[in-house]
């Protein structure tokens, strides 16, 4: 276990180093102090797979995705090894997360769902907030739900999606309703990078599957998607089944609303 750099307490002297809001017109004619970061005002902090395949926006490794600015720290790594949460790619996951600390982000966020593997190790390794995975989310999605209720889990890996994997988010097995597409064909292009996607196969085949749990398990009361690749295809997933549909888009944007919070105006 990575013991903790920063107490909670000192949160707020230790974030002072690398941001400061402006929010008025008049704030630009203070002084100000220089920040320890050499780029400034990105608010969430993205760690990313050196992969080269077609990423969309909805992807979350696609910055047009977000209406706020987002920065990119990528790591090597075999995509099997996370899955399985291999215990050599800690050290390269908390060396990226405090490379995005010291930029000056508010949060960081993983963009693959196995991630989770070191959400509390690398936590711990920052003073920033950290939330790695989108299966973060399921605690909450099942405190919405009738007690009778499941939750359908899209995952790109069945056989990494274990009990123990869903327990490190404070999530249980029980709850969901695991189906890997990792091996769907349409998937390959995205699994195995290469260098082409048929976008409109994949969404069909997605609606497909999903329609396919949902007439077989009538509980799915919603739907997680644990791919960083997926959120392209939620609208459709939604449309198509009438279900709420989360993944890491409404985990980041979620965040981002917490991390810099906006005065309200309108009308009374």
């Amino acid at each position: 276990m990575v013991k903790r750099r920063y107490k909670w307490h000192t949160l707020e002297q230790v974030l002072s180093k690398y941001w400061a809001s402006i929010e008025q017109a008049g704030q630009l004619d203070q002084f100000y102090q220089v920040q320890n970061a050499s780029v400034a005002g990105f608010s969430i902090g993205i760690i990313t797979i050196d992969f080269n395949y077609v990423k969309l926006p909805g992807n979350v490794a696609n910055a047009t995705t977000f209406s706020f600015p987002v920065v990119y720290e990528d790591i090597v790594l075999e995509i099997e090894d996370l899955f399985n949460g291999e215990e050599k790619l800690l050290g390269m996951v908390i060396e990226a997360a405090k490379k995005l600390e010291k930029k000056g982000v508010r949060a960081i966020v993983g963009a693959c769902g196995y991630f989770n593997h070191f959400q509390e190790q690398v936590r711990d390794a920052v003073a920033v907030p950290v939330y790695l995975s989108s299966v973060l989310q399921i605690p909450l999605i099942k405190m919405g739900l009738k007690p009778d209720q499941k939750i359908a889990v899209l995952v790109a890996d069945g056989e990494g999606a274990s009990a123990d994997f869903f327990a490190k988010a404070n999530a249980s097995i029980s709850d969901c309703i695991v189906k890997e597409i990792g091996s769907l064909d349409s998937f390959a292009p995205i699994r195995y990078n290469k260098p082409f996607l048929d976008n409109g196969r994949l969404k069909s085949d997605l609606v497909a599957v999903v329609q396919d749990l949902q007439a077989n398990h009538p509980e799915i009361g919603a739907i997680l998607l644990e791919c960083s690749d997926l959120p392209p295809y939620a609208a459709a997933l939604h449309r198509e089944t009438g279900l709420p549909v989360f993944d890491f888009t409404t985990l980041i944007n979620w965040v981002h609303s917490a991390v810099v919070r906006r005065e309200f105006y309108g009308y009374m």
